[in-house]
């Protein structure tokens, strides 16, 4: 389809076919107590679908099946050039059923539907892919143990895993954790947040058409704290993968320590810092990507840069730079095309955004952009890009993780400056520096903390490159060849031919 019209996407979204219930054992399930919970749409505030609300019962369900499907060899003793195959055909089937993938994604979390259709879904199929690609090109080891032993270190997958993901990018990263952890022949169970089930749930039906044995990919929907926390505290499941707030991640280190001990893998909150030094030549262009970096997503982007330092010298120079890039968002209807910034997720969020801005006006922050929400066919859930300057590091909104399209400016005057400032923070997820010193981008890449340091850009992203945190966004690392060590365990064999 090539004329994405707002009329098309409207049609489209008239005969969308919801999928509402678990997916376990390769069928659709109703939860074993008949709950069901509301998707609400946050583009209208009405009604979406009802979703089945799992409980205990439906987690041991789900985890006795993808238990079931692992010992008995049906996928994790296939060949990695079979596994490669069906991944990447599951990887084309994402393509075929695009529009489709997209739609429901912007329907159940308002991002506009053609950054659902290019970033998300493209992206989803993209690093699917490139795990399939990989399966039978990680070569396993042979320790140095002299002519009288033979000593083998090989990848084993681990088991059941557990995949908790979020809400903002509800595909794309239920890839991220899917990908690894089936091509290392895991059988997995994904838990989608309650905002945003039904890309998933679809993916779940895609991949027994791909060839993915019945049973090997599970999905239980349902509330974080009954089916998130069931699936943390369950005994038979090897580990848990989890994307979301730092909060609820300290939850699954308790949940693991109360359990079997389990791995926890964790991507939490970040607060992340842009810094501008004055010899950055093109402004304009540091400029577009810091929009890009904090309004992108409604901002709701764990690794958003939200804190924007700039060298003292060019501060007001880049702030009116930066208002007006704000002031060319376009915020509307997520089905309309032209739309570049949809509503938040829900009332709970953006009502805390709004409060989170009024502090932010309290403490002393100076509202040069946006600072109010719109209401748009019927739902006031549609924030304003906002951008405050004269902001200190110490004031609320430089401190806490607002998630939202909310910009913090905050003026230094030396490179030691920038550096504390950047690092005076909890988290250490992302960070980004733009410098036209080649010497600089080292020196102050190298002693920024946080897992991903991108030099005049912000947040480089690839299948190539480990993407997580330091301190408490996170532990492990999603993407790259890094993200099978979550999947795998380590097996040493010593053969003594003495």
């Amino acid at each position: 389809m090539s004329d994405y019209s707002y009329e098309y996407w409207q049609t489209q979204a008239k005969n969308i076919q919801f999928k509402n219930q678990s997916f376990i054992n390769g069928e659709y399930r109703a939860a074993q107590s008949g709950a069901t919970y509301d998707v609400i749409s946050p583009a209208s505030e009405e009604l979406l679908a009802q979703v089945s609300a799992c409980d205990e019962a439906d987690v041991d369900a789900a985890v006795a099946c993808a238990r079931s499907s692992f010992d008995s060899g049906v996928w994790a003793n296939r060949s990695p050039a079979e596994r490669k195959a069906v991944v990447l055909k599951l990887a084309q089937l994402i393509l075929e059923h695009k529009d489709e993938l997209a739609l429901l994604e912007t329907l159940d979390m308002g991002k506009p539907v053609m950054d659902a259709l290019n970033v998300d879904v493209m992206g989803a199929s993209a690093i699917l892919a490139w795990y399939a690609e990989a399966a039978d090109k990680i070569y396993d080891e042979i320790a140095p143990t002299g002519d009288t032993a033979l000593a083998t270190m090989t990848r084993e997958a681990i088991g059941v895993v557990a995949a908790i993901v979020p809400w903002n990018f509800p595909l794309d990263i239920a890839i991220w954790k899917l990908g690894p952890a089936l091509v290392a022949g895991n059988s997995v169970i994904i838990k989608p947040a309650e905002q945003s089930p039904h890309s998933v749930l679809r993916l779940a039906e895609l991949a027994i058409e791909a060839g993915v044995p019945k049973g090997v990919f599970n999905v239980v929907t349902g509330y974080g704290h009954v089916a998130g926390k069931a699936l943390g505290l369950h005994n038979d499941v090897d580990v848990a993968t989890f994307t979301g707030s730092t909060e609820v991640g300290k939850l699954f280190l308790r949940y693991s320590s109360e359990s079997n001990m389990k791995p926890v893998w964790l991507e939490t909150g970040g607060k992340s810092p842009n810094i501008i030094f004055a010899d950055c030549e093109n402004l304009d262009k540091a400029a577009d990507k810091a929009a890009f970096g904090i309004f992108f997503n409604q901002g709701e982007v764990c690794s958003a840069n939200s804190r924007l330092l700039v060298e003292n010298s060019i501060k007001d120079q880049f702030v009116e730079k930066m208002v007006a890039r704000a002031k060319a968002v376009v915020l509307g209807d997520p089905l309309n095309p032209e739309t570049t910034m949809g509503p938040i997720v829900n009332r709970k969020q953006a009502d805390r955004m709004l409060s989170l801005i009024e502090q932010g006006k309290k403490e002393g922050g100076k509202l040069v952009a946006g600072g109010t929400n719109s209401s748009i066919n019927g739902s006031s859930l549609y924030v304003q890009p906002t951008i405050f300057d004269g902001v200190n590091n110490d004031m609320t909104i430089a401190r806490e993780e607002i998630f939202g399209p909310v910009l913090s400016v905050i003026g230094f005057d030396t490179e030691e400056e920038a550096i504390a400032i950047a690092n005076d923070t909890p988290y250490g997820l992302a960070a980004s520096v733009w410098t036209d010193s080649l010497n600089r981008a080292h020196r102050v890449a190298k002693k920024i903390k946080a897992g991903t340091v991108s030099v005049n850009t912000v947040d480089a992203l690839s299948p190539m490159t480990p993407f997580g945190g330091f301190k408490q966004s996170g532990i492990g690392r999603d993407l790259s060849i890094h993200a099978f060590d979550k999947f795998t365990q380590v097996k040493t064999t010593w053969i003594d031919f003495s």
